[in-house]
């Protein structure tokens, strides 16, 4: 069963000095002064973490990107949703020294009728965010119905991978870079819909942002299918989402758990693979209490550093 905070996080998805980028590489070129890794926060943490202390991230947006700074966060993966968001977020990007290599979007490619609306809204986010420095588009391909028990069938599958691959192709020839997301509803059926969307797409279109615990808990809680599939598709990957769960929950802060990320982290290195490191470490039912959203930030950016600093 889903949590509530995941449910949150996909209705609100329905409803940036900017370092250079080696796309083909995927490694973030650092500017000489530069001495650690960047790493960047998807907007979905705080959302959740503010939830839990009655405040709205988008109430005062000034403070929220304030609290982002303060982190030790260096750049912000917002979940768009228009163009009016790109608009709104670019100046207090400037503001507060927070870059926006990415940005996190919900598509509808699995349906005909939706499909040309999708793709122009997509890429119309993406010429606006590419002029603030973003090079990567994380895109989740929605499911029929978030939380639901719908699954996509064959030609579903179908469609939607001719579609993925053609929106990727057109990022591609901005300059950008689409990068697949996914959650557990993906792995459902034999993870179908996941390796479909890899296997029946180009890897020049098509790149993976890996979310390993998504993998973890579309897969029963198994550390087996995680690198399982990071022998499958790790040379794909331009794009890391880092969560960690204990016994399964979803830990405060980023740190020793239930998936290996040391192991992980040597894997990427032994195959020169150097992703876009983005935390996502949220709160959800039976997460521990005791860290504001600034200071679970702060633990997760030290561990996160230590474990991925060879990426810089």
């Amino acid at each position: 069963m889903m949590s509530d905070t995941v449910l949150s996080r996909r209705r609100l998805v329905q409803g940036m000095g900017f370092t250079a980028v080696a796309v083909a590489g995927m490694s973030f070129a650092a500017e000489p002064s530069e001495r650690k890794l960047h790493l960047a926060g998807n907007q979905y943490p705080w959302l959740t973490y503010y939830g839990r202390e009655n405040r709205d991230f988008n109430a005062d947006l000034d403070a929220s990107f304030a609290d982002i700074a303060v982190s030790g966060l260096d750049g912000l993966e917002p979940l768009v949703g228009s163009l009016a968001q790109v608009r709104q977020y670019a100046p207090l990007l400037g503001k507060h020294g927070v870059q926006m290599r990415s940005f996190y979007v919900n598509s509808t490619l699995h349906d005909p009728a939706a499909l040309d609306k999708s793709i122009a809204d997509v890429l119309a986010i993406a010429e606006a965010a590419e002029k603030i420095g973003t090079k990567i588009v994380v895109v989740n391909p929605s499911p029929i119905q978030w939380g639901g028990p719908q699954n996509k069938d064959d030609a579903q599958l179908r469609f939607q991978a001719k579609s993925l691959d053609t929106l990727g192709g057109k990022l591609r020839a901005t300059g950008l870079t689409l990068s697949y997301h996914f959650h557990d509803i993906e792995l459902r059926n034999a993870a179908r819909e996941f390796h479909h969307m890899m296997v029946g797409t180009d890897p020049d279109n098509v790149t993976l942002c890996f979310d390993a615990h998504w993998v973890y808990r579309g897969s029963g809680n198994s550390e087996v299918a995680v690198f399982d599939i990071l022998e499958l598709y790790g040379r794909r990957i331009t794009e890391l989402h880092l969560r960690q769960s204990k016994d399964g929950v979803w830990t405060e802060a980023f740190g020793p758990g239930d998936i290996n990320y040391e192991r992980l982290a040597e894997h990427l290195r032994k195959i020169k693979v150097k992703p876009h490191v983005v935390l996502e470490q949220a709160v959800e039912a039976g997460t521990p209490r005791t860290m504001s959203a600034v200071e679970s930030h702060r633990r997760s950016c030290d561990y996160a550093r230590r474990v991925f600093g060879a990426f810089a």
